[in-house]
């Protein structure tokens, strides 16, 4: 049931679309021109929120007690990509029906009849993402920690933690089995959120129609929703590599591709 009391367009009214790789590469040129027709500085917290949450969990490395967290938290900010690049999503709507994009009319979606579903959509993505830190603390406890919340590496170097991670067979269960589980979370988000903002940001839709149809576009497209994925952590890290500064233009040419890769697969 919707969250909101709107006119709800029924999943059975929404076409979802076969996409090609080539859907994809338009979805990102389209992206790069949003992104060119008003730069980062129209949302000045773009350019920053992703470096920012990325330098903190780097810094989180140096903190030997908390070294097991490192990974979980780099990997799983992915996870709350679609909540901290909706204004990109608004932007690019705007700009598609010629409205105004001056200032900051990406923040216009506050004042949308669905902000209620979107706000309740963020909080499950990050109730999502605690999981994910969870479950990864969980397996860290059963193969090279110790018992939940007396996790203690303190007196361990960053060396040494690499070490036992690469050199023990504990630690390449860790590995193996936590790639294993954040695949399964990155799945999960990617089926419930790939396009469930756009679209209530778009159409007169229901949280659950919007979470059906995104879950109807990856099991339509699964290879192309698996190449997007893995796109977009290939930008991600490409961007984070020179001292963090490229994220500041891969992560809203990202948001914008990712409405324009939603206008392809949704009708």
């Amino acid at each position: 049931m919707a969250l909101t009391h709107r006119l709800d367009v029924a999943a059975s009214q929404i076409t979802v679309r076969k996409i090609g790789i080539h859907d994809i590469i338009d979805a990102i040129k389209e992206g790069i021109d949003d992104f060119k027709a008003k730069p980062t500085t129209h949302i000045p917290f773009i350019a920053v929120i992703y470096p920012v949450a990325t330098l903190f969990a780097f810094l989180i490395v140096f903190r030997y007690e908390t070294l097991p967290l490192a990974f979980p938290i780099v990997s799983g900010s992915l996870l709350l990509g679609p909540v901290v690049t909706i204004c990109l999503y608004e932007m690019s709507r705007r700009r598609e029906r010629g409205l105004d994009i001056s200032g900051l009319q990406g923040f216009n979606f506050l004042h949308s009849r669905a902000i209620w579903d979107i706000v309740f959509l963020a909080v499950l993505l990050v109730a999502i993402f605690f999981l994910w830190l969870a479950s990864a603390m969980t397996l860290f406890n059963l193969t090279l920690g110790s018992h939940w919340g007396q996790v203690s590496t303190s007196s361990l170097s960053f060396g040494e933690f690499v070490d036992q991670l690469f050199t023990t067979p504990e630690g390449w269960t860790l590995i193996v089995v936590g790639n294993l589980v954040g695949l399964v979370f990155a799945i999960a988000v990617l089926s419930i959120s790939v396009v469930s903002f756009p679209l209530l940001l778009d159409k007169e839709v229901s949280l659950a129609t919007a979470m059906q149809t995104s879950a109807r576009v990856v099991l339509t497209n699964p290879a192309m929703m698996a190449a997007w994925g893995i796109f977009v952590v290939v930008a991600l890290v490409v961007g984070a590599a020179p001292a963090l500064v490229g994220l500041a233009v891969v992560s809203p040419v990202l948001g914008h591709a990712s409405w324009h890769l939603y206008k392809k697969a949704v009708a």
